[in-house]
């Protein structure tokens, strides 16, 4: 047995869990916690300016390196409050994110005390689980359930608050527990009858295709998706947000599929006569909930580990609750030692060729002479000088959304985006998250000058902890999807849609870290380059055609008539 302090057995247990990294912003309500920290080299604290954008670098971090992303909030009210939208954005994203808060001290509750708030209220909605710890003796318990509950599939976000008087209370612990003592998880097959109905479809198909989602990403699942694809000649498109979760130079990989998607891979999705849903819920972004996006007639196999998402938005005629991998793994057995013929030769014939030509032209028909530089030539210019080993994080946006599948991701992990909670401000945070996961890799963040001014403060906090990650500001001097709305849909009645901001590139360079200009794409490749060896944090500034907007969301403005 030991005597600690709350604040003390909070780090212990995060020792005991193998966390390398804490992100957070100092305050009063937890320094007992910031006190036991200072005497744990081995867990990193990295100082935020702002508890969203570190909820965002936990999140990233979470989503890289599969582990929990660890995010404090030192102070109990504003500080708490900050995370919110830090929060929303990892529970959208199924990132298994802890949030610690500060809270009042017990006896203070309920009586309008300073800085009080309804902390459990505030993120029961945006979490897997919040609550607030009883007593000084139960923070261990408390802190492993924290973790539990966010790494246990379907993973997520969860809160804990820990008030004043718990973290300064002592209390005797016993050693704390490992994660293999309390959880242990092995990833669940299928049945073997739902497995033998759905080969027997997918050989008998002869316009099959695979939707690849979070589920094969976030498990690293792509060699066994791939083999499964091999294994009965199958094309396979990505769900929108995850196109890294297969290999782009796999000849059997169509790309993103969906309203946001390529031209061939949505085509594939409308055209199938079986689809394998794959570890994603084909849901809003792959569909808008619309027969436009899939095949009406198609015959679904539906592979998810959250039971409740089979079938919830297009009947499935095999429903199958696994481990994504485990069951591509055992459905390509099954094929395999049926020795049945593929069906789908034309079919897969007919898609590589129409995708060799759309990659053609794609890249014929970049706008690479125009000025100011327009979407189609940046994106070309990154695909021919980014590293293949480069993660890319984005934000919401009308130029993020026109990148997401107009950029080559060459190993899965290598895409992070807000996925449905459409954030903007989301990805120079996002990057500084990856850095510290996969410091080995380069990172490249993209986004426009709006998402990037709601964060540049941040800057200090690369610089400070040496994260040398290379941001990329699409400057279109607008925030560019309402302007295209109200262009498309409203008369050209802008309100609201115009920004200015500093020169990017000297406000990073009076941070401490490197800036440079870009005007045309020659200088976007010159600066990529340059930025990746320069030892700092690096911002480019790029110069963008503020009239080459376009409205995605067109089904929303149906009713003007747009």
């Amino acid at each position: 047995m030991t005597k600690l302090s709350g604040g003390q057995a909070a780090v212990e247990a995060l020792k005991a869990e193998g966390t390398g990294h804490v992100f957070g912003l100092i305050g009063s309500a937890t320094m007992e916690m910031f006190d036991a920290l200072y005497d744990a080299p081995e867990i990193k604290f990295i100082g935020v300016h702002d508890e969203r954008t570190g909820t965002h670098m936990a999140d990233a971090y979470a989503r890289m390196s599969g582990q929990a992303g660890v995010i404090l909030a030192g102070q109990n009210g504003p500080g708490v409050t900050n995370l919110v939208t830090g929060l929303a954005q990892a529970k959208a994203a199924y990132s298994p994110v802890v949030s610690i808060g500060g809270a009042l001290a017990t006896g203070h509750r309920y009586r309008d005390a300073f800085q009080e708030v309804d902390q459990d209220a505030l993120f029961k909605p945006i979490t897997k689980k919040t609550w607030t710890a009883t007593s000084t003796d139960r923070v261990p318990e408390m802190m492993r359930e924290a973790f539990r509950e966010a790494l246990a599939p379907r993973r997520g976000p969860v809160h804990l608050n820990l008030p004043r008087d718990v973290l300064a209370g002592q209390a005797e612990f016993e050693p704390m527990q490992t994660p293999g003592q309390y959880r242990p998880f092995a990833a669940p097959a299928a049945a073997p009858q739902a497995i033998a109905a759905a080969a027997q479809m997918l050989m008998g198909a002869r316009q099959p295709v695979i939707i690849a989602g979070g589920g094969i990403k976030n498990t690293g699942g792509a060699d066994q998706c791939m083999a499964l694809a091999e294994a009965f000649n199958c094309p396979v498109v990505t769900s929108p947000g995850h196109g890294d979760a297969v290999p782009f130079g796999h000849p059997l990989n169509a790309g993103q599929m969906g309203p946001r998607g390529n031209v061939v891979a949505s085509r594939l999705v409308k055209e199938a006569d079986v689809i394998l849903a794959l570890g994603t819920r084909v849901g809003f972004n792959a569909t808008f909930y619309t027969y436009d996006n899939i095949n009406k007639d198609a015959k679904i196999i539906h592979v998810e580990m959250e039971p409740t998402a089979i079938g919830r938005y297009f009947p499935a005629e095999v429903g199958i609750m696994g481990d994504a991998p485990t069951v591509a793994d055992q459905l390509r057995n099954e094929i395999v030692k049926a020795g049945e013929k593929p069906k789908a030769e034309a079919w897969t014939s007919a898609f590589q060729a129409e995708r060799e030509a759309y990659l053609a032209k794609r890249d014929a028909e970049a706008l690479v002479e125009a000025m100011p530089i327009h979407p189609s030539g940046l994106f070309k210019t990154l695909r021919d000088v980014l590293p293949k080993d480069a993660a890319i994080t984005m934000d919401a946006g009308t130029l993020c959304l026109q990148a997401t599948d107009a950029l080559n991701y060459w190993q899965p992990k290598s895409l992070f985006t807000p996925l449905d909670f459409g954030l903007v401000g989301f990805s120079f945070a996002a990057g500084l998250g990856l850095k510290l996961a996969a410091p080995e890799r380069p990172i490249v963040s993209l986004m426009g000058d709006g998402g990037f001014g709601m964060t540049v403060s941040e800057l200090s906090t690369a610089v400070d902890y040496g994260i040398n990650t290379v941001t990329l500001v699409m400057n279109n001097q607008c925030w560019g999807a309402e302007k295209a709305y109200q262009r498309d849909f409203f008369g050209e009645r802008y309100i609201g849609a115009d920004i200015s901001s500093p020169p990017f590139d000297k406000l990073a360079e009076l941070y401490g870290a490197k800036g440079y200009k870009a005007e045309t794409l020659s200088q976007v490749a010159e600066a990529l380059e340059a930025a990746q060896t320069c030892g700092k944090p690096a911002v480019i500034d790029v110069s963008m055609d503020p009239a080459a907007l376009y409205s995605f969301r067109r089904d929303s403005f149906k009713h003007r008539g747009g």
